[in-house]
């Protein structure tokens, strides 16, 4: 029994159940862990009990989720093809191309499928897609609810068991699954955020708690009547609907009639001593804290970050800590479960974080320039990244600042000069006639 609960307990830390509806009319057992989690959640000091339907009820965590989830998604995903000389070519032949950036499945979008992907690693800490193969090639990835997942271990071997609504439980074959883990211990399965930040959340939820509390009695403290003599059930009864009738927020600003002998007392702390705006204040801090967000990206503005002095910095200081984590782990995941050892050696796929530009065209058109001026991009390749054809000719040339001469040219004669020596050669030319 006591083995049996301790596989509970560690199987609640890992994997909190989608829905309590997904467990009407089945049998519970102590080894369910994500009905248990799910049931009671991971109790904060607070004495809040955090699961994942309450914590994304906190502004703050359904903001930071929202933000890296469906940045994460709307960047462009690619496969792209390793040259010989150690540069790249994207490869939109390549079969799982389509998979990645286009159609994972017959019922999601790229966008929606790897937001999900995402959204389960920050909450739950583990993401699962089930692979669906054609002549070895994978051809659809099924996006799976991590509540439903039980992990189990067995002579060092990592299993996954799903629980499917119409089939049941089932084993899916490690071959056969995309499993994403996010920040881990053992480098296999990863933590909990929910769990993890059980005191955090908590302590967001019991703040909101109060703050709706006072506004509920119209910002008012707690309010107690002394009565100098003894009162009879039905009297105070009767004083306390009357008193309910004239507090709260729809109530403010009516005054209650008292009687000889009663006295008001305010008991309990108001909210300026109380700090509650400081305590609201400092519960988003720390979950965006929590989650590596910046407060100013989800709209808590009140003090200055201490990275960089302006918004460009800001944002790269979030790309770099906090984006380029989560981007890495799923690249690295789909280049080791979802492409063979064969084509390891010749492609891998990667997010253009150009993508992140697209909204400011001032930004974007630097970028183009320093790229072209510099002979990194073609004329040709910034029209493909802005969805314009191709001109050919010159536009398909790498140049450089130095009058965007062509790189084959370098060292030889400047324009001033072959201009002259043509022009000389010319001038010799009627005199031979």
């Amino acid at each position: 029994m006591a083995k049996s609960l301790l596989q509970a307990l560690n199987s609640a830390a890992h994997q909190p159940s989608a829905s309590l509806s997904d467990w009407m009319g089945k049998t519970i057992r102590l080894t369910d862990g994500g009905f248990w989690s799910q049931l009671f959640g991971s109790q904060s000091s607070s004495g809040k009990s955090v699961t994942v339907d309450t914590a994304m009820r906190v502004s703050a965590v359904w903001a930071c989720v929202r933000l890296i989830a469906e940045t994460i998604a709307t960047l462009p995903l690619g496969v792209y093809r390793r040259l010989p000389d150690g540069g790249r070519v994207a490869d939109t032949n390549h079969p799982l191309y389509t998979v990645l950036a286009i159609s994972p499945n017959e019922h999601m979008s790229p966008v929606q499928f790897w937001e999900a992907m995402v959204a389960s690693m920050l909450l739950r800490g583990n993401a699962y897609a089930e692979q669906h193969r054609s002549a070895g090639r994978v051809i659809a990835l099924t996006f799976l609810l991590p509540g439903r997942m039980r992990l189990e271990f067995k002579n060092s071997v990592l299993r996954y068991f799903y629980n499917y609504p119409d089939e049941g439980e089932r084993e899916i074959l490690a071959e056969n699954l995309l499993h994403i883990p996010a920040f881990s211990l053992d480098g296999r399965i990863g933590l909990s955020p929910i769990c993890y930040g059980a005191d955090i959340i908590g302590a967001a939820m019991s703040a909101e708690d109060a703050a709706n509390g006072t506004f509920k009695n119209g910002m008012m403290p707690t309010v107690a009547f002394k009565v100098n003599r003894v009162l009879k059930k039905e009297q105070r009864d009767e004083f306390r609907q009357y008193v309910e009738t004239v507090s709260g927020a729809l109530n403010a600003g009516r005054s209650p009639v008292l009687e000889e002998g009663v006295t008001p007392e305010s008991i309990g702390i108001n909210p300026t001593d109380a700090q509650l705006l400081e305590t609201r204040g400092w519960s988003v801090e720390e979950v965006c804290r929590f989650f590596r967000v910046p407060p100013w990206m989800v709209g808590h503005t009140e003090k200055n970050t201490s990275w960089g002095s302006g918004l460009e910095q800001q944002v790269l200081g979030f790309l770099t800590f906090s984006l380029t984590t989560w981007l890495r782990r799923i690249e690295k995941s789909v280049g080791k479960q979802l492409m063979s050892p064969v084509d390891r050696m010749t492609h891998y796929a990667e997010f253009a974080l150009e993508g992140l530009l697209r909204a400011d065209s001032a930004a974007r058109s630097a970028f183009y320039s320093s790229m072209t001026q510099n002979g990194i991009y073609t004329r040709d390749d910034c029209r493909v990244r802005e969805n314009l054809p191709r001109r050919g000719g010159n536009a398909d040339v790498l140049t450089v600042q130095t009058n965007l001469t062509p790189l084959d040219l370098l060292g030889q004669s400047s324009d001033g000069q072959a201009a002259r020596a043509a022009l000389q050669a010319w001038l010799v030319e009627p005199s031979k006639e």
